[in-house]
């Protein structure tokens, strides 16, 4: 009997019971706050990121900052000219002290000036040439942090002396005490009565020699060399001089220089005639090389600081630097290695050299001073200083103070703010000709023994040794990571996919700082005795691993369908370890056969390439494990998620596994392949311990698989501790940050459009 359904009622729900709204109220209020906390993180990662790059800005930008020069102000009041009391003569020396406070000024009458360099009130007054029964008719300058200088007369006699400045505290306030030294006595040293009356000088103290070099009017050169001899008693030096003839010279010099180290003589005329003499062996002296050093007539000459380079000043607005350079026959000469043209078109009248960095001044006859550095190729400031032409124009010895004095006798103090002029685009970017090399070349070198050192601050090797790193660390994880991750996520059958895939994943787990110190104490020394070995593995695992899978292939099904599908691997472990066993012996044979017993060193002394312990090899290595887990986990993920109807309908359709897998399942998860590709590459660039510890850290570019490198996040590493705050290092340190923040920017932001078009492309599969 059919049961009547029509009259059965159906139980209403009730779908705004209070327990029913309680929830869907407490839901959406859940939704509201996770979507908030999503997008305040979201906006938080922005904002950080914003703010980090806001940073490395504002730690950047004052590097590019454009130099100035004002007026001195003290007590709220502008210093303008002054002329010393009693001072009508013009100076042959001026030079402040390092507080800026007192300065020195000599004239040809002798007198030594000490006085307020602000005010221009005279602290001290000492008359050099006493008895004055000569006059002064040269003036030579040691150099500018030696205080040593020396005055010729026309007698043929020298006198030595010193300005120093003793600094004492008295009631809590900073006195500064001037006054003239005569470090070798006040006896007057003689070149001889038949040299006559010293046209030109130069002076060059070292530890044990005194050199005096000067010209007289018939153009003959003579150099004294005095031998100090220390009385251990009074503490004494006493002087042994013995007179040299130098090589004489065709015209008449006008400036005479003596490198630091007291081997050449340089001596330039009016005309440009730049000679190198060779002053080495006193009794041997000869004549080097002559060169035209301008391109008009000579008005101011002066070393840089250290003395390898002079700066040479013409009447037609040009400025040269010349250098010692050795040639191709490894001799030593006189290489024109930059020009310098002035701002304006009138003629440079004098040049002023910093004390402490590779900079200089010049000004021309319309009193414009312009200020250089001699390193970066650029000037950094051109301005007018005084309606006429300047006498004299000096340097603080921190470069923060200018001191000028025009033709009149007037003195003026001016302030200088020019904290960074050794950065420009040429000295971070291009070559460089710097002192002591043979040609251009990339140096990263921010430190040295000496304050004559001239920094080097490219950051082009850094840059090559950034990518260089990561280059040989992607060419050994991206094949491993991404067959590894294909065959995990395709061929391997669940079971075993579980255990393999956390415990790969968990390699990234392994803190850098061990896997570099791994890398540098065993890995890289394994590596240089074992080098054979190493290429032997790379050639017979591969190799070996397909021929078995071709010998596995001809098995009969019956023996092949033993293994369950996807548990490859079980047989795959033991034959790796196989092949690797086999390669070692395999190596010393092959080393003994074609090598000579020695890989390393067929390497090095038979095929010429440069071995480094600690090189790129090592480095690919150590990198490259450190890199495999992150890409193998995003790829694996990425192939994993193919949906699986896209794997069914292509085998149904007679496709094989491998045409699925190349045709379906890596075209529908290349985004994913090609953003793991990108974060490992991210990865590997910004690696910090591992090239610290692996490489030889040297900032050299070279493509050789055996030499080391230093990249940009090691090189910071390593000298931001020891840089000074605010320093043209620390901040060059801020601007190699900056560089790698944007590099990785750029990288990671054309990787995303680039996974946005695969993802578009091959979106519909």
């Amino acid at each position: 009997m059919k049961k009547d359904t029509s009259k059965i009622s159906l139980p209403e729900i009730n779908f705004d019971t209070p327990a029913l709204v309680r929830h869907r109220k407490s839901r959406a209020v859940g939704e509201r706050l996770t979507a908030w906390f999503v997008g305040f993180g979201g906006i938080s990662v922005i904002l950080a990121i914003m703010l980090i790059f806001i940073y490395l800005l504002y730690e950047v930008v004052p590097l590019f900052r454009g130099a100035a020069i004002v007026s001195w102000i003290q007590d709220e009041q502008v210093r303008d000219s002054y002329i010393l009391q009693d001072s009508v003569h013009p100076s042959i020396h001026l030079s402040l002290e390092e507080q800026n406070t007192v300065a020195l000024k000599i004239d040809r009458q002798g007198n030594a000036i000490f006085f307020n360099a602000v005010t221009g009130q005279i602290r001290n007054r000492v008359l050099l040439n006493s008895p004055n029964n000569s006059s002064i008719t040269a003036f030579a300058l040691d150099t500018d942090a030696s205080h040593l200088f020396a005055l010729g007369l026309d007698n043929s006699q020298v006198l030595i002396a010193k300005h120093q400045y003793d600094v004492s505290y008295p009631d809590d306030a900073r006195l500064i005490t001037p006054k003239i030294i005569y470090p070798y006595g006040e006896a007057r040293v003689d070149f001889g009565a038949d040299f006559g009356a010293l046209q030109r000088l130069a002076i060059s103290d070292q530890d044990n020699t005194l050199i005096l070099v000067a010209s007289n009017t018939e153009q003959k050169l003579g150099m004294l060399v005095l031998s100090k001899e220390k009385n251990f008693i009074t503490e004494e030096v006493q002087l042994s001089p013995q007179f040299y003839s130098l090589p004489e010279l065709s015209t008449q010099p006008e400036y005479l220089f003596i490198a630091p180290d007291q081997h050449w003589l340089l001596a330039l005329d009016r005309a440009g005639n730049l000679s190198l003499i060779d002053i080495r062996k006193p009794n041997h002296t000869r004549l080097a090389s002559v060169h035209k050093a301008s391109r008009g007539h000579v008005t101011d000459a002066a070393l840089l600081l250290g003395g390898a380079s002079l700066m040479i000043a013409d009447n037609q607005g040009y400025i040269s630097q010349w250098m010692l350079v050795r040639d191709q026959n490894n001799d030593w000469d006189l290489n024109l290695v930059r020009d310098f043209i002035a701002s304006t078109d009138s003629p440079v009248t004098n040049l002023a050299m910093e004390h402490r960095r590779k900079g200089f001044a010049a000004v021309d006859v319309d009193g414009v001073v312009s200020i250089y550095n001699s390193t970066a190729s650029n000037q950094v400031l051109s301005q007018p200083l005084h309606p006429g032409p300047i006498h004299t124009l000096v340097f603080s010895p921190r470069a923060n103070a200018l001191m000028v004095e025009d033709k009149q006798g007037a003195l003026r103090l001016w302030q200088v703010d020019n904290q960074y002029p050794e950065v420009s685009w040429s000295a971070l970017w291009k070559k460089i000709w710097y002192e002591g090399y043979a040609t251009e070349d990339y140096i990263w070198q921010s430190s040295a023994a000496t304050t004559d050192f001239e920094p080097k601050y490219s950051l082009m090797p850094l840059s090559f040794g950034t990518l260089k790193a990561a280059f040989y660390a992607m060419l050994m994880a991206m094949p491993l990571a991404i067959c590894s991750a294909i065959y995990t996520a395709y061929f391997m059958a669940p079971t075993l996919r579980r255990k393999v895939k956390p415990l790969i994943e968990l390699m990234e787990a392994v803190p850098t700082v061990i896997l570099g110190f791994l890398a540098g104490l065993w890995l890289a020394p394994l590596v240089e005795t074992r080098l054979a070995g190493i290429f032997t593995i790379l050639l017979v695992v591969p190799v070996g691993t397909l021929i078995f899978a071709y010998l596995w292939s001809q098995l009969p099904k019956t023996s092949r369908w033993q293994l369950p599908e996807g548990w490859d691997l079980v047989l795959l472990i033991p034959l790796i370890m196989a092949l690797v066993a086999v390669s070692i012996p395999l190596s010393s044979l092959l080393e003994d056969t074609f090598f000579s017993g020695s890989l390393r060193q067929f390497i090095t002394y038979d095929m010429g390439i440069d071995y480094d312990q600690r090189n790129a090899l090592v480095v690919g290595l150590a990198m490259g494990f450190a890199v495999i887990p992150t890409i193998f986990s995003i790829t694996e993920d990425a192939i994993f998620s193919v949906p699986k109807h896209l794997t069914q309908g292509s085998l149904a359709l007679g496709a094989t596994p491998w045409q699925t897998l190349v045709g379906v399942v890596l075209l529908t998860a290349s985004p994913g392949i090609f953003s793991a590709v990108m974060i490992g590459m991210g990865r590997a660039v910004g690696e910090t311990m591992i090239v610290l510890m692996a490489t030889g850290n040297t900032p050299i570019m070279d493509v050789n698989i055996f030499e080391g490198m230093r990249t940009l996040a090691a090189n910071i590493a390593v000298e931001m501790p020891e840089s000074e705050v605010g320093s043209s290092h620390y901040r060059i340190l801020f601007l190699a940050a900056l560089v790698l923040f944007m590099f990785t920017f750029v990288v990671n932001t054309l990787a995303e459009l680039v996974r946005q078009r695969l993802r578009v492309k091959y979106g519909s599969l």
